[in-house]
This record gives C-alpha cells, structure tokens and sequence, in this order.
C-alpha cells in the first residue's frame, strides 16, 4: 500500500459509538494478518470496542495478554494537559520498532484526536503533529492507521487541518477513498470557519451517504 494512503483520516459526527463496529472489523482483519493492533481513546471508548471486538469474533482477553492488541487511555503524551509533540511520535516509533521486534507483521494504530490532543487545541502544534507523523509513515512501511477527527468536539480549523494532512480517507472497515483536499494546507489557515465546515460536510456527504444534509 502506498506510504500515504496507510496514514488514513476519518473525520466523522455525532455519536462515536456508531463507529465501533466497523473499527473492530477492521481491527480483527489485522490481527488475523499477524499485526499489532493499538487503540487509543478514552476509557468508555475502550469499553465499547472490546465489546464489539468481542461480537466480531476476538478473543479480547487472550489477544491483551498475547501483546497483539493494546487498548490504551494513556495520555503520558500530555505535559500538564499540553499536547508533547515529540513525545508523542517518539512513543509511536518504540511502539512500532517494538511491534516488529516481537515478530508481528506491522503495528495497525487508530486514535481519537480528541483525546489525543488533550486541552490543547493548537493549530500550529496539530500541523507539527501529523507532519511528523507522515514522516514516521514514510521511515516504517510496516505502520498503518487511521487519525479519528470528530466534527463534535474538535474546533473545525483542527477538523480543516484533518482533512488537509491525510491523502486517504477512511470511509468504513472496507473502504477508503483518496483525499482531493490533500495538501492544500493554506486553506485551513484562509478559509472562514462557516467555508471551512460547508466545505468538509459537503465531502462528508459525497464520500458516506449516511450523512445527513
């Protein structure tokens, strides 16, 4: 796959939990490829998907004890509540340098950028962010994933960004689609927030039908 279409975007609204179905499809189609599988999210989060991993045939118990799934609310990332950039791609890089030093076939990451990102919901700390973190695709062929943005409680600018950094977009467990908004990261920066969102709800609609108008 190519390097950027394995770092994939989902920008989605209203209730999370709708999406938990698809994502542990997905996660159980990578373990059954011998990959390590972490989710990041906050704790109700983790208790919802391992109850639809459960319905999707995994035995969570047995793959957390195994190390090939890592359900995690770790925010060790933040410094007082602030979102560490290189923290946070340094804990990427051991995880995935650790992933294939146990044998695994690759690391399949996912995360919610809502509680990824803390209190701190800085423009310019988010374009440090996924920058670097496509950089970090690039240097590991072996990672994959996919950046949860969720309209609902992000400030659109960091929606906007979301859409700006990520040449794939994941629609569901088995489809996604190239980004045509893909590095024309100025229109973040100069687009009004009411543009910014017309803009992003009207590929929300192209690209899923279940949105609503």
């Amino acid at each position: 796959m190519d390097v950027l279409a394995r770092h994939q975007c989902m920008i989605y609204e209203g209730s999370p939990t709708k999406h938990l179905p698809g994502l542990a499809a997905l996660i159980y189609a990578k373990l059954k490829t011998h990959h390590r599988c972490l989710y990041l999210n906050s704790p109700p989060m983790l208790a919802g998907i391992r109850s639809y991993l459960y319905t999707a045939g995994v035995d969570v118990d047995l793959e957390v004890r195994r190390g090939a799934l890592v359900l995690s609310s770790d925010q060790s990332h933040l410094v007082k509540g602030c979102f560490n950039v290189a923290k946070m791609l340094a804990l990427l890089v051991a995880a995935v340098e650790e992933a294939i030093q146990d044998g695994y076939t690759g690391l399949w990451a996912a995360g919610d950028m809502t509680w990824e990102l803390g209190s701190e919901m800085n423009l310019d700390i988010l374009f440090d962010y996924e920058q670097g973190l496509e950089e970090v695709f690039r240097r590991y062929p072996a990672l994959g994933g996919v950046c949860m943005y969720h309209r609902d409680t992000l400030p659109i600018n960091a929606v906007g960004a979301g859409l700006h950094l990520h040449q794939a977009l994941y629609i569901n467990e088995t489809l996604t689609r190239m980004n045509p908004y893909y590095g024309s990261v100025a229109a973040t920066r100069d687009l009004g927030d009411l543009e910014l969102s017309d803009k992003i709800e009207a590929l929300m609609r192209h690209f899923d039908p279940t949105v609503e108008e």
